[in-house]
């Protein structure tokens, strides 16, 4: 059974905890979330996007090698991971103290990648891999964000349970949640 936690008990489970995972679909804030714990909370940010799957050119690593990559990075001591590869629940949720996971409603994603497009086309983002410049998105991952609910969401919950029972997720689903706990840990904009 997947253990939910409010965000006044996960405030201070996050300021003990050693490693985060932040989950989440496409545009949902992940990547500025992770940042923003991983600096005031000493911890060091991975990025699954950039330390694990991609190459230049937008080149998908091998999935052996990827999970290679995984079990080095989850090794070291203290972490803020970005990134939503269930295939790779087993190897992290173990090692997980608490994960955040940022379900935003469609809209809410479908706006961030806008944004992210309008402010990175053609060049490469902080959280992503060198040689992988900000594209316009196709049509495989708007509906990836369209359907991500119905097709994903069931997927994380199989694996909250199989692989991280212990592990406490705190489900923000706005914004202004994502504010709340941002204001609770003492995280300055």
């Amino acid at each position: 059974m997947v253990q939910y936690a409010e965000i006044p008990a996960a405030v201070d489970l996050l300021k003990r905890s050693n490693r985060v995972m932040v989950v989440g679909c496409s545009g949902g804030g992940k990547t500025t979330l992770s940042q923003k714990l991983a600096r005031h909370l000493k911890l060091e940010y991975q990025s699954i996007d950039r330390d694990v799957r991609w190459l230049s050119g937008w080149t998908a690593r091998d999935r052996d090698e990827q999970r290679a990559i995984i079990e080095g990075l989850i090794a070291r001591d203290r972490w803020v991971m970005d990134g939503s590869g269930p295939g790779s629940f087993d190897l992290r949720l173990p090692r997980t103290d608490l994960v955040i996971w940022l379900r935003m409603p469609r809209r809410v994603c479908l706006w961030g990648v806008a944004c992210r497009v309008w402010r990175n086309y053609g060049k490469v983002r902080v959280a992503m891999a060198e040689g992988c410049p900000e594209p316009l998105p196709d049509r495989a991952f708007l509906e990836y964000i369209w359907n991500f609910e119905k097709d994903s969401v069931p997927i994380f919950i199989r694996n909250f349970e199989r692989y991280g029972p212990q592990v406490p997720v705190l489900v923000l689903k706005s914004r202004r949640e994502v504010g709340k706990l941002l204001d609770l840990v003492g995280v300055a904009d």
